[in-house]
């Protein structure tokens, strides 16, 4: 989370330190109307970097995940910078209009206009031949932008709407690089602010032509078969075997993959619940019937269906260098889990050793065809593993897990599980000393 608010903020910080170096003066005036220009451009400028960047993490580049330790993390900054985005244009718009408001209802009275002077650069001539185009069509953007934002931050708005509705943004993206273009201040381009600028509008552009042309993630996408399907009906979950016989790279455990088995729904994450290796080139995921969609995989999938895989992603690999871990997998969040116990008792019949681990399984529902599976792997893994049904043991919390666990400062903590859950644990454990900023790992696992 430090790194997300270093990006967000620093980005804030990069441009506005820019744009003080290209306009020193633009604040040093007690006349309104000059005040109102350089808040314009200010917060323009801003809301464009942060949709340009937002658009940018949105083709799912790997640098940027990995710097954020995971492209669960990466769309959480993705999130924040729509929202800033959101914020600033409201700001943006507000000073655009508000002194307009204020002169026609006689609060305010804009001083007269000297004459305008000659521009002699054919560039910024033929930019303010289309001043008035830009203003028009960039109003309009912003209130495209304004209504789309705002959908998907309403959890309750349907995925494959979102999926729909949220490749909008890239045309409005699109006139709003227009609009920046036109109306940024001429003088601007020349300094090290206009050089950035560009860079990020270009890129920007170049990243919502792809997302228009739906090729994100397409270099990392395979074509796979389902060939085995497992229900338990007690959880409401499926388990769906797909074989990948080309152009999967492998992955570890813990990662996730965006799979698409209908082009109407978009592609979703799943967190990977299969080791790999090579001589069976297969993937399992397990998926709960937790929203619209996944309420029906269960009767839309069919052994022999095509599916397209997009992966891997994501840092949650159980990477560390502490002696011992412990693993808290809430409800369906025990999927990583799963696939790190194959993982390992793989490891070990090559003669590799691991850290002692402890496995926390909480779970509202109970199966005992899944907990045998479960108690099975763990048993292979040579994983210590406790089960807690809510209703025969109560709720887990960070007292249960440190007396089961004596040694636990010693350990490093890797939750996946609901995300309030997590911060809960999280913040028990901060308040028992335990440096979690290190040692306290947990999937932030919402796209949206």
């Amino acid at each position: 989370m430090n790194r997300i608010r270093l990006a967000l903020w620093g980005l804030l910080g990069l441009v506005t330190l820019l744009w003080v170096v290209a306009d020193p003066g633009a604040l040093w005036t007690s006349a309104f109307f000059r005040l109102r220009d350089a808040m314009i451009q200010w917060t323009g400028l801003l809301a464009m970097a942060c949709m340009s960047v937002a658009m940018i993490l949105a083709l799912r580049p790997r640098w940027p995940e990995r710097w954020c330790n995971g492209l669960d993390k990466m769309y959480r900054l993705h999130k924040w910078l729509g929202i800033a985005a959101l914020t600033i244009s409201v700001i943006h718009w507000l000073w655009t209009q508000g002194p307009k408001w204020a002169v026609g209802y006689g609060w305010l009275t804009r001083p007269p206009r000297g004459p305008r002077p000659v521009i002699t650069d054919p560039v910024e001539a033929f930019l303010r031949s289309y001043r008035g185009t830009a203003e028009g069509l960039g109003e309009w953007a912003f209130y495209a932008v304004v209504a789309l934002i705002v959908l998907a931050l309403i959890p309750r708005f349907p995925y494959r709407w979102f999926f729909k509705t949220h490749r909008i943004l890239a045309i409005s993206y699109l006139v709003l690089v227009f609009h920046a273009v036109v109306l940024t201040q001429f003088a601007y381009w020349v300094t090290p602010l206009g050089v950035v600028l560009a860079a990020l509008l270009a890129y920007g552009t170049y990243a919502a032509i792809i997302v228009l042309l739906r090729r994100v993630g397409a270099a990392r996408q395979v074509q796979g078969e389902i060939v085995a399907l497992t229900r338990y009906p007690e959880l409401r979950v499926l388990e769906t075997e797909i074989a990948v016989p080309q152009g999967w790279p492998g992955h570890r455990a813990g990662q996730f993959a965006f799979a698409m088995s209908d082009p109407s729904e978009g592609a979703h994450p799943y967190t990977i619940a299969s080791a790999w290796h090579e001589g069976d080139r297969r993937i399992t995921f397990v998926t709960k019937a937790l929203g619209d969609h996944t309420s029906r995989l269960a009767d839309q999938l069919q052994i022999g269906q095509k599916v397209r895989v997009e992966g891997p992603y994501g840092c949650f690999t159980f990477e560390c260098d502490r002696p011992r871990q412990i693993w808290i997998g809430a409800g369906i969040g025990i999927t990583p889990f799963i696939a790190r116990m194959k993982q390992i008792a793989l490891d070990r019949q090559a003669g590799l050793n691991t850290p002692p681990i402890d496995l926390f399984h909480p779970t509202a529902d109970f199966s005992e065809e899944a907990i045998a599976k479960l108690t099975a792997d763990a048993a292979k893994a040579g994983v210590r593993l406790h089960v807690l049904h809510d209703a025969k043991h109560g709720r887990l919390n960070g007292e249960r897990i440190r007396a089961e666990v004596p040694d636990w400062r010693d350990a490093s903590l890797w939750f996946c599980g609901p995300a309030r859950f997590g911060e809960a644990l999280r913040d028990d454990f901060a308040a028992q000393g335990f440096p979690v900023q290190e040692h306290f790992h947990q999937e932030l696992f919402a796209m949206r």
